[in-house]
């Protein structure tokens, strides 16, 4: 069985996934408490399902963008855990967690998590087959100026507050904001991308892996 650690923002998510079920997971907003909550809440999940550290044959964890200090606590933690049970680990970009969940469909994805100081990070994503693709290097930008920059038809989907719906709902022509519901990056989608990547023998060197920053400078995101 594989878990996954997603601890990219203020929203902390846990699975543990065996390819044929989601056999548990715990989604919840934290007050920047990571570092109290993470490994207690590992250590439930794993009890519900009757398993222990020795279970495990992969780990998966969210490498950003997000929150530095948030990131830094669950690279650790994941690292540490692989090290110690000799388990392969395997790093999903947590943006890339939001689009493997929206249907594909034509036009264009632009998937977002809170970036502070009234700032979203936003990957831009566009259909190929039956998945999204990434168009460009995710950005640090405001609601407004993604709602200037879209153009042409596009779904929207994470973590937004109530405003910032309010001023992407206003290009109603052109966006469409996925439900609440569709916007939280479950920890699940995580697991079931990273099971595959370690079964095509895609895993990270748990001692290079680092989490993707996305910087913030004066009035100039980018």
């Amino acid at each position: 069985m594989l878990l996954a650690v997603d601890t990219s923002t203020l929203w902390i998510g846990l699975a543990l996934y065996d390819e044929s079920r989601v056999l548990s997971e715990m989604i919840w907003r934290t007050e920047n408490h990571h570092t109290i909550e993470l490994v207690p809440s590992m250590d439930t999940l794993l009890k519900r399902c009757k398993a222990a550290p020795t279970d495990l044959q992969a780990l998966a964890v969210a490498i950003g963008p997000g929150s530095f200090t948030s990131l830094r606590i669950s690279l650790a933690v994941v690292k540490g855990l692989a090290l110690s049970q000799h388990l392969p680990i395997v790093g999903i970009p947590s943006l890339d967690v939001l689009a493997f969940a929206q249907p594909v469909q034509d036009g264009l994805l632009a998937a977002v998590l809170q970036a502070g100081r009234g700032r979203l990070a936003v990957g831009l994503y566009e259909a190929s087959g039956i998945s999204w693709k990434q168009t460009s290097p995710p950005k640090v930008t405001t609601a407004e100026t993604l709602a200037a920059e879209i153009k042409k038809p596009t779904l929207v989907c994470g973590e937004l507050q109530s405003d910032e719906r309010q001023v992407l709902a206003r290009k109603w022509k052109n966006v469409t904001i996925a439900s609440p519901a569709r916007s939280v990056r479950r920890p699940s989608f995580l697991a079931e991308m990273a099971w595959q990547r370690w079964k095509d023998g895609q895993v990270d060197d748990p001692v290079s892996l680092s989490p993707i920053y996305l910087h913030i400078t004066g009035d100039n995101p980018g």
